[in-house]
């Protein structure tokens, strides 16, 4: 009666057994993300090579300074918010030009160019280093991602006209040798950790769980989300409530 009674306390029911497969299989993907990340790093940190014979691929289009703007006082001021939201553009020539169907015809209007916006979590992180002065050059917008089904919080500069667009060659001075076992192992990392599955567990395990859908729908903003609608609270009442806080 002991002997059967230790066998049954030996054996691991079918839910156990699941757990521990569960457990075995999530430690095999923290492995392998860790060694993408340290795959990822060890790319980013190989050094740059310079040529011995610089060659030409297009063209580059970014912004500068106005040379009145640059002039003035304040001319190293804006260079300095420049440096924070430029942006560049390459094309193969100097018209920076885009394919365009209309009516079955062929068309090429001129690419747009647009400065950085700024997003609220560059905003508010240390090392993007906007300085109050800087702050107030740039506006609070608001747009809907249809992706996310929410609306993303970003920061506009508000006067684009000190800046013009400058165009010159696209010089190729410095390569990066390709390590080919590294960047086989690193393709068969990501083709693995890409999978659908595979994915939806980093996600929540690594990154920890996304919110559910009502807690996404809590918080949008009060008018936006179109909720006013059921407010059963006066005005009186809300004004009160947010002087109690």
């Amino acid at each position: 009666m002991k002997n059967d009674n230790l066998l049954s306390f030996r054996m691991r029911s079918v839910r156990s057994r699941k757990r521990t497969i569960r457990k075995d299989v999530i430690k095999q993907i923290r492995k392998k993300y860790r060694r993408s990340n340290e795959l990822w790093n060890i790319k980013r940190n190989i050094p740059w090579i310079p040529l011995d014979k610089p060659y030409q691929r297009g063209f580059v289009r970014f912004f500068v300074v106005r040379e009145d703007i640059m002039r003035s006082k304040d001319g190293d001021f804006f260079e300095g918010i420049l440096k924070k939201i430029n942006t560049y553009m390459y094309s193969e020539n100097r018209q920076f030009l885009k394919k365009k169907r209309k009516s079955g015809k062929r068309l090429y209007t001129e690419r747009e160019q647009k400065l950085n916006r700024i997003s609220s979590c560059s905003w508010n992180h240390p090392k993007f280093e906007l300085t109050p002065r800087e702050r107030q050059y740039f506006l609070k917008r608001e747009e809907y991602c249809p992706y996310r089904k929410s609306y993303l919080v970003y920061y506009e500069f508000m006067e684009p006209w000190r800046f013009v667009l400058r165009v010159r060659p696209n010089m190729i001075t410095h390569y990066k040798p390709v390590d080919f076992e590294l960047e086989k192992e690193y393709a068969e990392l990501e083709s693995y950790l890409g999978q659908h599955k595979i994915a939806g567990i980093v996600h929540k395990t690594i990154y920890g769980k996304s919110n559910s859908w009502e807690t996404k729908k809590q918080d949008f903003s009060l008018i936006k989300s179109r909720k006013y609608v059921t407010c059963t609270m006066s005005a009186t009442e809300i004004a009160e409530s947010f002087q109690d806080v």
